[in-house]
């Protein structure tokens, strides 16, 4: 199995769509709760091309497999060497190390950016995630109690970083 990790195009919009959609509806990895709308995730799309926050795919067999990005993790001016990043891969690709491919090309590119820090924002329950990104030297900076409401309960939410330089 070959994996691709490649720049999206408008092309890749609707399977990234699928991807975030099912997140939305079936996991605690998105704090949302209504399905978005192909409308809703072009002008995602266009509102990070205009910025300049990659948004990345990876390709297994021509079929978008996972998608990662990141973008301003608040915007006062003193935060702009400061990225928040997703990750996210479909439910028939987990564990072949898509989610690792599209980290490591993120860390590289906010990096050369001239990006300082990366933040993660993970579901405390998402142990899994959590540990994932200790591998890539993330650390857990705080846990924030009851932050999220989703399928009828209180949601916490750990945030991780990484000091890229």
């Amino acid at each position: 199995m070959a994996i691709t990790v490649r720049n999206a195009t408008e092309n890749d919009i609707t399977a990234i769509l699928e991807i975030v959609n099912h997140a939305i509806l079936h996991t605690t990895a998105i704090y949302d709760y209504d399905a978005r709308t192909v409308v809703q995730q072009q002008q995602w799309f266009s509102d990070k091309n205009s910025v300049g926050d990659p948004v990345v795919v990876a390709e297994v067999d021509g079929r978008v497999a996972g998608f990662g990005t990141y973008g301003s993790f608040r915007v006062k001016v003193a935060y702009r060497h400061t990225v928040e990043h997703s990750v996210y891969v479909s439910d028939g690709f987990k564990g072949r190390g898509i989610g690792k491919l599209l980290l490591e090309t993120l860390i590289s590119r906010a990096s050369m950016q001239g990006h300082h820090v990366m933040i993660g924002c993970i579901d405390a329950e998402n142990t899994g995630s959590i540990a994932f990104h200790e591998k890539f030297g993330f650390e857990v900076t705080g846990t924030l109690r009851e932050v999220g409401f989703k399928f009828g309960r209180w949601l916490d939410l750990v945030m991780m970083q990484l000091i890229l330089k």
